[in-house]
């Protein structure tokens, strides 16, 4: 079942809306401001927390394995040589190659039907990991975790696209990618407390068990809770859903809830010149991301703490990290700016890896444990600015649908290379580790501020051809249904002085 229209009398059902032609010729949507605070203000009240949970859940389950990985998973397994690396590929797998279809059901069956039953399953799968008792059982298990949590994060970003507009896009995704940072203490702190349990199960057993319950508990609510789209929330009356439509269609959409089109989203690698661009960048963020998220707890460990304290220490880094993600996603959809945040945050990740390569952590803790702080203020907030970023820059609701995936995926591909650089013959200091994240970082912060140059100098040159001042956002997305093509058309995310 696809996602409900909108109704004609809801499309028309706004009180005081008003289309103004303007002597450049664009048009401006005039609307009851108090009404669209309360609009957003339900938004962020049913749909933010709600994902967030989900995504937090989501990290959780994806990122266990280096905290049990410190409590004898390997050990307890008889995993050989680098078995754990290969574990931690084998994830990655399914995860890149399930992603673009799994989305596909998104947009046809609509998020409240496929998000939480993925949910549930990668959940059930993370519980599953506690009863196996060797290398190939516990690869099974991610393997199929992989799978169902492959279109988790892209399905979310499509879907608060059909609720938010462009630039109110990336301080939400930030409010729902925080959880991932969030996740990071969160699964620290409850290592720290289970892996001090007296028992006949193991401490990386319970982890599994009651993160993994957890999550398909989340899952079940989700389930019942999560609003189909804007055009049948229970939350909303018909005034409120009228404003919605209106919203999406003057600044995310070019049809909003358009009728799934295989075809139709196919085009996007055609007419979007910059995907490779896009997918480049997402090359250089993977690197550092999936080196912080999955290796966190074995950079602390060089620091010479204990298995409860080298948990314990991860949670402040990513307490931080959550702050950074939520402070400079609001800054970026204040400025409109992405391309010099994404840049300056990847450069933040790759000091902290230049520090961690170079600096004698053993005999300087202070400074080893500062450059973790620096790692998780950076590397986290990479991804939902540029995911935030060619979501704003593809308007079409079908092309979204299949670009948001397949990018997603290709970075993730990127976990391939994390897990493969930190190798337990570089163990402890994971020295050439360190410099190849580093170098990512630096050559994606290049590749961003080169994008965004270009988006600024295209947005001049046709501001000058028609003798305009137009900024992204100045013409309904609804009104340029060719898209990029439109004379109109302006970027979104280098607006610096266009």
């Amino acid at each position: 079942m696809e996602n409900p229209p909108y109704s004609e009398e809801t499309k028309a059902g706004v009180v005081g809306w008003t289309d103004v032609e303007r002597d450049t010729g664009d048009v401006e949507v005039i609307h009851d401001k108090k009404l669209e605070r309360r609009l957003l203000f339900k938004f962020d009240i049913y749909l933010l927390p709600a994902l967030a949970v989900m995504y937090l859940f989501n990290s959780i389950d994806k990122s266990n394995l280096g905290n049990a990985k410190t409590d004898g998973l390997t050990e307890d397994l008889h995993f050989k040589s680098n078995q754990y690396n290969i574990l931690l590929s084998i994830f990655y797998v399914p995860l890149v190659l399930s992603g673009p279809p799994m989305n596909m059901l998104t947009k046809r069956f609509g998020a409240k039907i496929v998000l939480p039953i993925a949910m549930i399953i990668f959940g059930g799968m993370a519980m599953i990991s506690a009863a196996t008792v060797n290398f190939g059982g516990i690869v099974t298990t991610r393997w199929f975790l992989g799978m169902a949590e492959s279109g988790f994060y892209p399905g979310v970003i499509f879907y608060l696209t059909t609720f938010y507009k462009r630039d109110e896009l990336a301080g939400r995704l930030s409010i729902f990618y925080a959880a991932s940072e969030i996740a990071g203490a969160f699964t620290g702190l409850i290592a720290f407390g289970v892996f001090q349990i007296k028992s006949h199960l193991k401490g990386w057993q319970y982890l599994f068990l009651i993160e993994g319950s957890l999550t398909v508990f989340g899952g079940i609510i989700a389930l019942i809770i999560l609003p189909r789209s804007a055009a049948t929330a229970y939350f909303l009356n018909e005034e409120e859903k009228a404003l919605a439509y209106q919203r999406i269609a003057a600044n995310s959409s070019t049809v909003v809830d358009s009728k799934f089109s295989f075809r139709q989203a196919m085009r996007v690698f055609k007419e979007d010149h910059l995907w490779p661009i896009y997918m480049a960048i997402g090359f250089c963020v993977g690197v550092p991301l999936f080196s912080v998220s999955n290796f966190l707890p074995q950079i602390v460990a060089q620091f010479g703490y204990s298995t409860v304290k080298t948990n314990l220490y991860t949670v402040a880094p990513n307490i931080v990290g959550a702050l950074f993600v939520v402070a400079v996603a609001f800054s970026s959809d204040y400025l409109g700016d992405r391309s010099a945040h994404l840049a300056g945050t990847l450069c933040v990740t790759a000091i902290g890896f230049v520090i961690l390569a170079c600096v004698d952590t053993v005999n300087h803790i202070g400074v080893g444990y500062f450059a973790c702080f620096l790692l998780c203020a950076g590397g986290f907030i990479t991804s939902p600015l540029l995911s935030t970023w060619y979501n704003n820059n593809t308007p079409e609701e079908n092309q979204r649908a299949i670009l948001t995936p397949v990018l997603v995926a290709t970075a993730n591909a990127m976990g391939l290379v994390a897990a493969n650089i930190f190798t337990e013959k570089s163990a402890p200091r994971y020295r050439m580790a360190s410099i190849i994240c580093a170098c990512f970082g630096f050559a994606g912060a290049a590749l961003t501020l080169a994008l965004g140059f270009w988006m600024n100098r295209d947005n001049r040159k046709r501001n000058r051809e028609q003798g305009t001042k137009l900024k992204a956002g100045d013409v309904p997305t609804s009104e340029m249904p060719a898209g990029h093509a439109d004379p109109r058309w302006r970027w979104m995310g280098a607006d610096w002085g266009a």
